[in-house]
């Protein structure tokens, strides 16, 4: 996605949509199906969530099942699942129960993850063996009342002592909170300086005997069955052998476990919107009206085809970032940020209409849509809010043509010395201005949908170049703009990723055999590409700033002001 904000398209990353090799398939397929035997058997969810917690026994089973070791080495017990075939069995459990997914993802994927990246020999064959077994839990700590995505506001400090550090603070919201004992908790190690500098912050491995306290747990809105919970630190000794990583450098730490949670939180989306889409279609087959069954009805017809071609596209996304983890990509921020924010989005869609679709039964305790539309709702919060990712999304992509447009600056000031890099400068500009850059490796079938991509690839160049010349440093402060940007990221991703995936079918199963996966993608790009149009004309035709006055007028009075009466 980096190279897309220059208009660069590489097609080497794209294609062929990638693949398990079969014999890490048919592990990961023997796992679900043993899941999917055992939940039939002894998951209830609505009984989860009535009851907001998971039986012991359900958790004892998934343990000796070792879904609580998927990411662990097989050194320690795990079983050394790909990124890729962890989220296909996270995928599996959210579409059981949301509360065994977010418990279970919690666990590995921001959990014990950041030890599996950062820790040393010896923390990793301290802490894994029973993280891996389960018999141990895993929670990552690093939200607080005042300090959500913004992590530098964190307040929880680390004092240094004689062996170690003394930790004081509380942590908020934090998931295995009341079942963890051992948790990645992250700390100020610095003072913010006097001239604005950051805090630094560093990552702690602290076991629950150290110390630290958990509030109860907390009701919630969806996701009830899993432990929610405050975590307090009332100056606690964290020995020097427990810091994760460097110390100062927690904020690496974070981040990069968030990248990796966030495309765990995506899975979990697809898995929840193929049950909803399940239930839809019964729905439509079952429920009768006007002498017919309601699915033969135009308006309930596009509700199925637009959840189908939305989670398509999501499925899609997914499974191409996840394959980046499993290469060992330098950088897949963008693309995990996207699959959060999409999937988060697309989810809340696809229960909202299959709560629709329900009609009053949607609205009873006693049908599952509306506990299904509770849990699709915490996503759009987890691992940063949509909000903070849409910037962070603009903001990183526009780094590099940032940087170049600084760097092109400053070489036009001295010419001699900058020669090289105008060349390479003039060289993208020449290309740009003789034509787009080229999706060579889509089918010809869909050669259509990829000059969409080709099309708005120029112009996400073109408006991020434009907003950067328009706005320079002042662009960290353009949110309306970030979020243009933001969403022809986000679409552009998704129909790449579309274009991949019904490549490989075609050219797997000829025309015929991906007749449903075209018809998908079809439909998918033509929607995005309606979406594109109005944002491109969005950022000069907008009324940005009489949205922000209407908005700092209802500061000022409160609320509402107006009333009939």
């Amino acid at each position: 996605m980096k190279s897309l904000f220059f208009g660069i398209i590489d097609d080497s990353v794209l294609f062929p949509y990638p693949q398990l090799p079969e014999h890490a398939a048919d592990e990961v397929n023997q796992l679900v199906t043993q899941i999917g035997r055992f939940a039939t058997k002894h998951v209830d969810a609505a009984a989860i969530d009535r009851a907001e917690k998971i039986p012991h026994e359900v958790i004892a089973g998934l343990r000796d099942l070792g879904v609580f070791g998927m990411l662990a080495p097989a050194a320690v017990g795990g079983k050394a699942m790909s990124t890729t075939g962890f989220a296909r069995v996270i995928q599996e459990l959210a579409g059981i129960d949301s509360s065994l997914a977010v418990t279970v993802g919690a666990h590995q994927s921001i959990g014990y993850q950041g030890i599996l990246s950062f820790g040393t020999e010896a923390q990793i064959a301290k802490y894994l063996p029973k993280l891996a077994s389960g018999e141990q839990i895993a929670a990552f700590a690093l939200s607080e009342p005042g300090a959500g995505s913004d992590a530098s506001a964190v307040q929880t400090r680390a004092e240094p002592t004689q062996g170690g550090f003394l930790l004081s603070g509380a942590k908020s919201w934090i998931t295995n909170g009341g079942i963890a004992d051992v948790f990645v908790v992250f700390a100020r190690t610095s003072p913010a300086n006097d001239d604005g500098a950051k805090p630094k912050l560093t990552a702690f491995i602290v076991e629950r005997g150290f110390g630290l306290k958990t509030g109860p747990n907390q009701t919630k809105l969806g996701v009830r069955g899993c432990s929610t919970t405050e975590v307090t630190f009332p100056s606690i000794f964290v020995p020097d052998a427990n810091v994760l990583g460097e110390i100062g450098r927690g904020f690496g730490v974070a981040m990069d476990t968030l990248n990796r949670g966030r495309i765990g939180l995506a899975a979990g989306c697809v898995g929840l919107a193929k049950h909803l889409i399940q239930l839809s279609v019964e729905r439509c087959q079952s429920r009768r009206a006007f002498g017919r069954p309601i699915g033969q009805f135009g308006l309930m017809k596009d509700k199925i085809a637009v959840m189908l071609a939305d989670t398509f596209a999501l499925e899609s996304m997914t499974f191409m970032a996840t394959s980046m983890v499993d290469a060992r990509a330098v950088d897949y921020s963008i693309e995990s940020a996207i699959c959060k924010v999409y999937g988060s989005e697309m989810l809340s869609r696809v229960a909202h209409e299959a709560a629709q679709i329900a009609a009053g039964a949607g609205f009873m305790r006693e049908a599952p849509f509306e506990r299904l539309l509770r849990d699709a709702r915490v996503n759009l919060i987890f691992e940063g809010t949509n909000e903070i990712l849409r910037c962070f999304i603009a903001l990183s992509g526009m780094a590099g043509p940032g940087q170049a447009l600084v760097d092109v600056t400053r070489a036009m000031r001295e010419p001699i010395k900058g020669f090289g890099l105008l060349s390479d400068f003039a060289i993208r500009k020449a290309r740009s201005a003789l034509g787009r850059e080229r999706l060579a490796s889509v089918h010809p079938l869909l050669s259509p949908a990829g000059l969409v991509f080709e099309h708005y690839t120029a112009e996400l160049s073109r408006c991020a170049e434009k907003v950067l010349r328009k706005h320079g440093k002042d662009i960290a402060e353009m949110q309306y703009t970030q979020r243009r940007v933001a969403d022809m990221a986000i679409e552009l991703f998704a129909i790449a990723c579309v274009l991949s995936r019904t490549t490989s079918v075609l050219e797997r199963s000829g025309e015929e055999g991906a007749r449903r996966e075209v018809d998908l993608t079809t439909m998918f790009v033509k929607s995005a590409q309606n979406r594109l149009a109005m944002t491109v004309a969005s950022f000069d035709d907008n009324d940005d700033e009489l949205r922000k006055s209407i908005a700092d007028r209802a500061y000022a009075d409160g609320g509402y002001p107006f009333d009939v009466v």
